[in-house]
């Protein structure tokens, strides 16, 4: 019986020990060395506005600050007007939609205070005491600044106001418990404002609290635990983000962006593109549209500078990118005879903008080569692309388009077009199934 016992309690413990190593997470700049300091005590200013920022608008600076954080992205449907709420993000537990944010009264945020939008934006409460999923990313904007966020309020409610209602929230039980979010919190929302790394230089900082708090990287280039907060234990080793993938952003040289100089960097951020890296689509390019390439350029480097410093994690599944061009000759690959109604797909209407080397002939954001979506044997972002079509912004500041096909091709065609491109462009053959195509498909 002793025995027993002693062994259910050393199971329990096991238990105990395997829980308590998923709940608990480090922060989210816990990879760097040197003294949390309160802002007051360090020399440099990493929150506000940057030095190089000139608008003498009154509210240019919320203006910049929630360009910075993105927010018009989740908060405009596609054709909505913008910051009126209604976008819907499709979740395994469900569909979440974003409120509307403009300052009308009745549907919008023009009744609350100050106090309840500081609320909001760092404990993830509303006004009437909802409490709010992390798809807000609260647990990111925590470490914003009183000031900040203050400026950004100031800027929203001297937008037009709109009346429209979004969509309720359905998510399945007992997600569909929103009083939960108060547990979740208790765990994974630390409620603190921004402390800089002494150690650490004021662009490092400038850039940790854009990238942490403003820009939130991590909640869409982390993985998420068993209790859907952010793994920083493998800290921007790759997550998803709308179904796209978002890929790795640690300094691993296969996986990763440890083969990109910081001048690559600064050109994808700026532009949606750097040459023999890739291109940005579905998300990153809205995010790159929308905010990226706004940013001054001190915060951009800024920005390149903290995320160049997160210690290398590998993604076991993502291969060193294949760097040199396929052959000009169409037939010149075994994917040609392997899986030829890619094969022939590919030639009647990639190959004008994409060319059979992968180096592109419209623009350069067309070159497949060393692209990470290529590069990736799951095939999700080729196969988007695909399905939904793709735009970026190239430097000539003409968008580049990519025609949906959604409603042209089957599934079973977008899964042998997208394999037939990542078997001729890539590092290593994919296998997307039809099955994985539909749900792709499916998805919002």
């Amino acid at each position: 019986m002793i025995k027993r016992v002693g062994i259910v309690l050393g199971i329990l413990v096991v238990i105990g020990l395997v829980l308590a190593w998923v709940i608990r997470q480090p922060g989210p700049m816990a990879f760097a060395d040197g003294k949390r300091v309160a802002l007051a005590e360090f020399s440099g200013k990493p929150t506000g506005v940057p030095a190089d920022f000139n608008d003498t608008d009154p509210l240019a600076k919320g203006r910049y600050l929630v360009v910075a954080a993105d927010c018009e992205a989740c908060h405009t449907r596609d054709g909505g007007p913008a910051f009126a709420g209604g976008r819907p993000f499709e979740t395994e537990y469900g569909t979440i939609y974003s409120p509307n944010i403009t300052p009308d009264t009745e549907t919008g945020i023009g009744s609350w205070s100050d106090a309840d939008f500081l609320r909001a934006v760092h404990e993830g409460i509303a006004k009437d005491g909802t409490r709010l999923y992390p798809a807000f990313p609260y647990a990111s904007y925590t470490y914003l600044t009183d000031e900040d966020v203050l400026a950004m309020k100031a800027y929203l409610f001297s937008l037009p106001a709109v009346k429209n209602t979004a969509p309720e929230t359905k998510l399945r039980w007992p997600y569909s418990q929103r009083g939960l979010m108060a547990a979740w919190s208790k765990f994974y929302n630390p409620n603190t404002r921004f402390e800089p790394v002494a150690d650490q230089s004021a662009e490092w900082n400038r850039g940790a609290y854009l990238a942490e708090a403003l820009g939130h990287c991590g909640e869409c280039h982390t993985n998420r635990n068993l209790l859907q907060a952010l793994d920083n234990k493998h800290k921007f080793s790759g997550g998803m983000a709308e179904g796209w993938r978002a890929y790795n952003l640690t300094s691993d040289k296969e996986s990763g962006i440890g083969a990109w100089s910081a001048e690559d960097l600064e050109t994808y951020l700026k532009t949606g593109h750097s040459a023999d890296k890739g291109s940005a689509f579905g998300p990153m390019a809205q995010a790159v549209h929308l905010s990226f390439q706004k940013l001054t350029p001190s915060d951009v480097t800024a920005i390149v500078t903290y995320v160049r410093s997160v210690p290398a994690v590998s993604t076991p599944d993502l291969p060193a990118p294949k760097l040199e061009a396929a052959s000009a000759d169409p037939s010149d690959h075994a994917a040609a005879e392997s899986n030829e109604r890619g094969h022939l797909m590919f030639a009647s209407v990639c190959a004008g903008c994409h060319s059979w080397t992968g180096t592109g002939s419209y623009v350069p954001h067309t070159t497949l080569t060393g692209t990470r979506a290529v590069n990736d044997p799951t095939a999700t972002n080729v196969a988007l692309a695909v399905l939904r079509g793709a735009s970026t912004l190239p430097p000539s500041g003409d968008i580049a388009v990519m025609p949906a096909f959604a409603a042209a091709w089957t599934d079973e065609e977008i899964a042998d077009v997208s394999n037939y491109v990542i078997a001729r462009f890539g590092a290593k053959p994919s296998s997307i199934t039809v099955d994985e195509v539909h749900k792709l498909r499916e998805m919002k």
